[in-house]
Order: structure tokens, then sequence, then C-alpha cells
């Protein structure tokens, strides 16, 4: 499929090559050479659905006390831009996506005043600026299609069926949380009712993880989709390579959400990675990759919808880049002092709520002022009922302990999700049916 490009030489945020950016999505990754082109030269390229290009440029200097101080250069005062409207959105869809992001902000804001009450075990991670990407990508999924969140991808639990109260008294380590108390942070999951893998602290390892659960599907006849997510710094881990290469060489319904938040703990991007764009990395698996604004709730779901769509049809990963910013610090005990001011105030402006409530009360005229007003108030109500009941959980008595860590003999019956591969009769091996390679 051809691309409509529209080149213009642009300065780099982290001083590499010109910006090309794409008006249309291609249905691959890149574009293969034309006929009568020398073999060994490419032309690539990444669709880019951004209506924005953020030029602003991290740079660091040392201070004479040996302190590492950053500033940031560039447009500062650039207008904010409009949500894009989307392809496939309903009116409803996009005020119940808008009330997932009003629960995800509302429970975190929740969770940062029991951890200042001392109700917490452990720290807290947030979400805050990046709301839009995980409950629109979750919002995304089929009912029978696998996730696994990370930390800041809260919002997605919700969207799948879980209520804030789980993760609060997750953090609270109550006897009512889903782990039963054994753990203080989000380390938990589903996989009879929700399909949640649970998350997995070492950055990337949920990748492959998930490539096998699309694997295991195939074998039982289906094609689902798998989404997880990775930060710009856990995407340049070994793991995540092993994982998106075999799901590129298998074709596996892999959906990665590259959260380019533009800090790996202290570390900014530009001293992280070379290329321009990490969606570039997308063509050397040989998949599709896009760039979206990850503040935009549209571009996020429509992203997500059509990588959904691509891995229900059996043609493989794809790999989505959100663009957007971590607000707060790695967790709540880290204050983010590294982060220049101008740069925070730069993103609230931006910030994903205020930006969709503006789309859907004053653009769209969805919602009417008294009408947002009562949502958001159904919202707080709903969160401190919720907080109500975290809070009023006992804790896990000790001898409760000693259960529950590993599987005993006996305790649960793993069975197939789906059904079991069909063998072919009188062929004396485990070679499977045409019909379980060529799936349904």
């Amino acid at each position: 499929m051809a691309i409509k490009k529209k080149s213009k030489p642009k300065s780099s945020s982290n001083g590499n090559r010109p910006r090309t950016t794409t008006t249309r999505v291609a249905a691959d990754a890149f574009v293969r050479p034309s006929k009568g082109t020398s073999t060994h030269l490419r032309s690539y390229s990444i669709p880019d659905l951004r209506l924005e290009h953020p030029d602003l440029s991290v740079s660091q200097s040392t201070e004479k006390d040996g302190h590492v101080r950053y500033e940031v250069t560039g447009n500062l005062d650039a207008p904010v831009p409009p949500i894009r409207d989307s392809k496939y959105l309903t009116k409803q869809q996009c005020i119940e996506i808008y009330r997932f992001m009003l629960l995800n902000r509302k429970m975190e804001v929740a969770l940062e005043n029991l951890y200042k009450q001392g109700k917490v075990v452990g720290g807290v991670y947030f979400g805050l600026g990046q709301e839009a990407c995980s409950c629109a990508s979750a919002y995304a999924l089929d009912k029978d299609d696998w996730f696994a969140p990370m930390i800041r991808n809260q919002g997605s639990l919700l969207v799948r069926g879980f209520a804030a109260r789980d993760t609060m008294m997750q953090y609270m380590a109550k006897a009512d949380s889903p782990t039963r108390g054994r753990d203080g942070t989000s380390h938990f999951g589903d996989i009879e009712k929700r399909n949640m893998v649970s998350p997995i602290s070492m950055l990337g390892d949920l990748i492959p993880v998930l490539s096998g659960v699309a694997l295991g599907a195939r074998l039982q006849g289906r094609n689902v989709a798998v989404m997880t997510y990775i930060g710009d710094g856990g995407q340049s881990t070994g793991v995540t390579y092993e994982g998106i290469n075999f799901a590129a060489v298998q074709n596996l319904g892999l959906v990665l959400f590259i959260e380019s938040n533009l800090w790996a703990y202290s570390t900014p991007s530009e001293m992280q990675y070379r290329c321009r764009d990490l969606a570039e990395r997308a063509i050397g698996y040989g998949i599709p990759g896009i760039i979206v604004d990850g503040t935009d709730a549209c571009q996020v779901y429509d992203a997500a919808h059509e990588a959904v769509e691509r891995a229900h049809a059996g043609e493989g990963p794809t790999l989505i880049e959100a663009k957007m910013m971590r607000m707060k610090g790695h967790a709540i005990h880290d204050a983010a002092a590294y982060v220049p001011k101008p740069m925070f105030d730069f993103w609230k402006k931006r910030d994903p709520i205020a930006r969709f409530e503006n789309y859907l009360v004053k653009e769209k005229k969805w919602l009417t002022t008294k009408e947002n007003a009562e949502l958001i108030s159904e919202v707080e109500r709903v969160i401190e009922e919720e907080r109500e009941i975290a809070v009023n959980s006992p804790m896990p008595t000790p001898e409760s302990a000693e259960g529950g860590v590993y599987c005993e003999e006996g305790c649960h019956d793993i069975k197939p999700k789906y059904g079991i591969p069909k063998i072919k009769k009188g062929t004396g091996n485990y070679k499977a049916t045409e019909a379980a390679v060529h799936l349904k």
C-alpha cells in the first residue's frame, strides 16, 4: 500500500535526523523498494498520527558542587492541539472512556492520601498524565483478548472489570485484596475471568509471556490479541527484543504499547537511545509501527483498535509508541526534582483528562456542563465508597501467610482456555490438523 508522505526538515529533540511525518496509516510498517530499485536501498516510514510534534530538547549540566541539572529548551508556549476525532468510537463510548479516565485519576488521588495517612504498605506508583493511554487502549480489547498492565496502567484494570477497591486494598496489603495481603503493590492478575496476566517487576518480561499466551491460544484454535506495555527505558532491555522478535517470527497477535513518557526514572529520553522515535524499532522486527499522542484518547483507541483487529485476523504484532510525559516521579518517594519545571508546565497544559473534557463538553457538545459535573460527582462518590470498603477490610491473620504461596498438588486444575488442538488420526505423531494451522 502506498503511503502519502509530507516531509519537512525539523530540528530533533534529541539531536538526530529530521522528522518525516505521514498523513495516512499504511497496512505495513515500512515501504518496500519498487521494481528496478537497487535491493540494498530501502525506504522506510513510520506513520505519525499526532497533531503536534513538541520541539523540546533536554540538556545536562553539572553544577560546581557536582550535582547534575537538566534544562529544557524549545517552544514551551506552543498551543495545545485539538483532540483528533475517532474513526470508530461512538458518543457513548467516548463518554465511557472519559469516565474510566476520571476513575483512574480519582483512585490515584485517594491512594496518595492513604499513603500520607500511613495506610499503604510500601510505595505507590502513579499514572498521572497517562490515563488516556491506559484506559483507551484496554477499551479496544474484546472479552476474550488478554492484557498485562505495568505499574502505571491501573486504569486498564478498571476498564477490564476490577474495582478501585481491589487496587487500594492491594496497596494496603489487606485480607480482601486480590493477593489476600501477600503483596503490597500491583502484582496480581486474573486468568480465569478477566484474562489478566500479573505484572512482572523485571522490565520487558511481560512481552515474551504475552507472546506465549497468544501462541497457546493459537494452538487451541484461536487468534486473540494480547496487549501489554513497556516504558521508554524498559524498551531497551534484551528481553523486550526477544519477546517482540518471537511474536514477529511466529506472527502472534501482540499489541505492544511503548509508553514514551520522557523519563526512565531520572534519565531523560535523549540520554537513553539514539533513534528519533522508538516506533522506528518496529522496522527491525519487520512489523507495523505507529506513533500516537498518548494524551489523546481517540488516537490511542484508534491505533489499539486497528492493532487488535490485525491480531484477530492473524496478521501478527503491532508496536504503538504513545508520546506523553510521566507527570510524577517514578514512585511516590520520588519528588522528580530532576525534571525542569518548564517541562512540567508544558505537559500540564496537555492533561489528557482536561483535553478530553473540553472535547466532550465544548467541542462535540456531547455532555452539557451540568451533565459533566454530575458525572464527576458520581465518580467521586464511587471512589469514596470504594475507599471506605478498602480501609475497613481487615489485615490478614499471621497464620494465613503460610498458605497460597505455592501451588500444592490438586489445588486447582489448569485446563485449556479455548479447546484442545486436534490431531490427525493414523499419523503416529502430533502434527496439528489443517484446521489448527489455518485458524478459525
